[in-house]
């Protein structure tokens, strides 16, 4: 009776050890282990961003074909001494998403650069998404994604006089690069796997790549400022459009053989749809003004501007300016600094930096 009761034990033994190994053999399958994180059923999607890297977006002005300006083919005909790729945006460091559901507070959430898995809730969802790198741009009514914006900070600068039709607009900093997307509607269901997701990355800052010309006492120049008055203030993430609020850009110039360079990065045009790539409200309204401050080696000041409507209505999301036929005289250039010391630092810009308040 022990020896049949010892073999009995060694038989189970044995059969216990024979299924160990055979589960280990065969591992975890998904479709039946359902308590397991990676393996169970869930709610995520895999957002496939692609990024539209461009530094400007042409506009057919007369919408009939007889005049479409397209800066990709102007750069190559003329053959500009930069190529026209070195101007565009690089990729950003990362992605901030925002989930918004009806009834609920939106969940927000940070993907790597090339997208990544996303979580949510089952059922019915719209989502934004832009690059979260970004250093002056301020975004504000992010928790609707129909008033959501982005602005950006404000800079001054001593001795600025803003053109008379542009006095009582903010001046500002201009932006980062922002790229933003929108998923109008998405149903988000269970599923042994994520969803593909693919993103575009739509621009929503643009450059202008500006050059002022000098026609006389360019020897004179020593530092450069520019500002660029007219400009849309802010940017709706969702669709890209900009409404009737204006603000002047404060940027810094750069100074070389042939006058002052500056490529200023900014939200376009007041009044413009991206979607469908028209104005909003009579583009005749649109008025801007470009500024040249330069400080000449003797310690003077001098201020040019030039209205460049009329090139502004044709570039609304980007382009080429010129401001040419600037000239210093003799005299200027020439005559004593009065008393004023050019290596006094009272020429910088000041912008605003927000500090937090616990």
């Amino acid at each position: 009776m022990m020896k049949n009761e010892g073999r009995r034990m060694k038989n189970m033994m044995g059969c216990a050890l024979l299924a160990a190994l055979a589960l280990a053999a065969t591992g975890c399958r998904k479709d039946l282990c359902y308590d397991h994180v990676d393996h169970a059923f869930s709610v995520k999607a895999d957002v496939q961003p692609d990024w539209m890297q461009e530094w400007e977006n042409p506009y057919d002005y007369n919408k009939n074909g007889e005049f479409d300006l397209d800066w990709e083919v102007i750069w190559e005909e003329q053959g500009w001494a930069r190529s026209y790729d070195e101007f565009r945006p690089e990729v950003a460091d990362g992605i901030r998403s925002i989930v918004y559901t009806e009834g609920t507070e939106p969940d927000v959430d940070n993907l790597e650069s090339d997208g990544g898995i996303l979580d949510m809730t089952e059922g019915a969802h719209f989502i934004l998404f832009y690059n979260n790198d970004t250093e002056y741009i301020i975004f504000d009514d992010t928790d609707n994604s129909a008033t959501a914006t982005a602005s950006t900070r404000t800079r001054t600068r001593s001795g600025y006089q803003a053109p008379r039709t542009h006095e009582d607009e903010r001046t500002i900093t201009t932006p980062d690069v922002l790229y933003a997307s929108y998923v109008e509607s998405y149903l988000a269901e269970e599923s042994l796997t994520p969803d593909g997701m693919p993103v575009t990355m739509f621009p929503r800052t643009y450059t202008y790549l500006i050059r002022y010309r000098f026609k006389s006492g360019l020897q004179y120049v020593s530092q450069a400022k520019g500002a660029l008055a007219g400009m849309a203030e802010k940017v709706y993430l969702h669709d890209g459009h900009t409404d009737a609020e204006a603000a002047t850009l404060l940027f810094d110039c750069k100074v070389d053989e042939k006058g002052c360079t500056a490529e200023v990065i900014c939200f376009g045009v007041p009044n413009f749809a991206y979607k469908v790539n028209e104005y909003t409200d009579d583009p005749a309204k649109l008025h801007c003004v470009l500024n040249l401050e330069v400080q000449l080696k003797n310690g003077k000041r001098l201020s040019f501007d030039r209205d460049v409507s009329a090139a502004m209505r044709i570039q609304p999301r980007g382009g080429v300016l010129v401001f040419d036929d600037i000239e210093i005289s003799d005299e200027d250039g020439t005559e004593g600094s009065g008393g004023f010391d050019p290596s006094v630092g009272d020429w910088g810009d000041e912008i605003e930096v927000p500090l937090p308040i616990d």
